[in-house]
């Protein structure tokens, strides 16, 4: 069996080492180090200020960033306390009907005002109320596309991930009876890249579903809260022009709660508007620096420094091993007489070369003359030259077949490697660049960024709005009870009974 030719085995080296390189470069850029860093009271780390960068996989990440909602949270909290205590005099009021009396009276003169009150802050609760769903609508579309533009770019990682493993299982077949060793060491490459392909599929997966959860869980506490607050309202509106006392009461009850957790959304509106905006400078500062940022625990990007200069090498070596091979089919066409620029004897020219020279190397696969050859394409021609092992030496000598079969299967194999590599390299640059997810994330910054913060920050203005507006609603419902305690009216009637 031939020996493999070292300058022919060496791209296939070099693609190890950028193979490895990349395994080894992600794992080591899996969390971030020198991004923006946030300082955010921490409640699972005993309030101590978390300061931390984007990580969607932390914990206190996450607990820091609810805790921006948390002036929201404590006024559904006051609102509560509130109830109870107004509750408690109301029952102590209630059990004292002569000293109330007096304060009932106080009210006296004030019907028209109050109902014209009761209109207006009823309008704006609805209007407040339309203003949210349209927004949690905006958000809930904004938020989709965006999540799923952030976890295509995953996907396609991934998949150009494995279509360079595939190719590479094919050339350590081609490669496993001429060459044991390189085919063994793509073998165990191509095993570790998988690794890391089922490592972003699994966290693609795990995250998508954690965010679908998220999104359709804000979506429908949006969706319910808001709409039971609408019928509430309509239905206070319709107790109240008919003077239905109990109910109105009940209903007025039901409001106080629905307001508290109108807050409490409020509080999670501005936790998620502040998410926006980290999500979005993170993804801004990625376009400048993708290692140091901690969206590469999802999307693996490699050191430029390492990859640029591993992409020359095994540009230049492939380089250098096509003009080693044009310069040996010089030397054929001298040794038998032949102008190169004629090609009715062999049939070809040159093979092309897709590299420039030294010393970058750069990836031009147009630049190449129009009578090259591709490497792959070299066994076809060597073909028509090759003595294979049923023809006698007499019979291929006569008929110009000078190459021994097994010159030809070790170029076939050779070169079949080395068109392979030149297939994936494409994928191999762009994975080294971060080309597929820079591109994704300069369309996410350009077109998409800001209006998803603007859907957001609609949201929680608008849940603002409301829950302000509801605890006026509310109060006023309150005083409105109170004044018409005991008073006999007319069915929709602004004034009372006159007794």
């Amino acid at each position: 069996m031939s020996k493999p030719n070292g300058a022919i085995a060496a791209p296939l080296i070099f693609l190890l080492v950028f193979i490895s390189g990349f395994s080894s470069e992600f794992c080591v850029h899996g969390s971030p180090t020198q991004e923006h860093t946030f300082k955010r009271p921490d409640p699972l780390g005993h309030f101590k200020f978390y300061n931390g960068g984007f990580n969607v996989t932390n914990k206190h990440y996450w607990a820091s960033l609810a805790f921006t909602g948390v002036h929201g949270y404590a006024i559904a909290a006051i609102w509560v306390i509130c109830g109870l205590v107004f509750g408690i005099l109301a029952l102590k009021i209630q059990s004292r009907n002569d000293s109330s009396s007096s304060i009932t009276d106080r009210f006296d003169g004030y019907y028209f005002s109050m109902f014209i009150l009761v209109l207006v802050f009823t309008i704006l609760a609805i209007g407040a109320i339309s203003l949210v769903l349209a927004a949690n609508q905006s958000s809930l579309a904004r938020t989709n596309r965006l999540k799923k533009t952030i976890l295509k770019a995953g996907k396609d990682a991934h998949g150009t991930i494995r279509k360079v493993i595939k190719v590479m299982r094919e050339m350590e077949n081609i490669l496993l009876p001429y060459d044991r060793r390189t085919s063994v060491r793509l073998n165990i490459t191509a095993h570790q890249l998988g690794k890391e392909s089922k490592t972003i599929q699994h966290f693609n997966e795990r995250i998508g579903h954690s965010m679908d959860q998220a999104i359709q869980t804000s979506y429908i506490s949006h969706l319910v809260v808001v709409s039971v607050n609408l019928a509430l309202i309509v239905t206070a509106l319709v107790l109240f022009l008919l003077h239905w006392y109990p109910g109105f009461i009940i209903v007025i009850l039901f409001c106080w709660i629905i307001t508290t957790l109108c807050w409490v959304l409020t509080g999670f509106d501005f936790f998620l508007n502040t998410f926006a905006r980290d999500t979005c400078a993170t993804l801004e500062n990625f376009e400048s620096n993708p290692q140091n940022n901690s969206l590469t625990s999802i999307i693996p990007c490699m050191d430029s420094s390492y990859s640029d200069r591993v992409m020359a090498e095994i540009g230049g070596t492939i380089h250098y091993f096509i003009a080693k091979l044009n310069s040996k089919i010089i030397e054929v066409y001298s040794k038998l007489g032949l102008n190169k620029q004629s090609e009715d004897s062999l049939g070809f020219g040159t093979i092309c070369d897709p590299f420039s020279g030294a010393p970058n190397y750069k990836y031009a696969p147009e630049n190449h003359p129009k009578d090259c050859v591709p490497i792959g394409k070299l066994p076809d021609v060597l073909s028509s030259f090759t003595c294979y092992s049923n023809n006698s030496p007499e019979a291929c000598r006569n008929n110009g077949k000078f190459l021994p079969q097994g010159s030809y299967e070790l170029a076939w194999v050779y070169s079949q490697s080395v068109q392979d590599m030149l297939n994936i390299y494409p994928d191999l640059q762009s994975l080294s660049q971060c080309k597929i997810v820079k591109e994704t994330f300069s369309d996410v910054v350009l077109h998409q960024c800001r209006p998803f913060k603007r859907s957001i920050r609609l949201l929680w203005g608008s849940m603002l709005s409301l829950s302000i507006i509801m605890v006026v609603l509310v109060l006023i419902w309150v005083a409105k009870a109170y004044q018409d305690r005991g008073r006999s009216f007319n069915r929709c009637s602004i004034l009372p009974n006159q007794t």
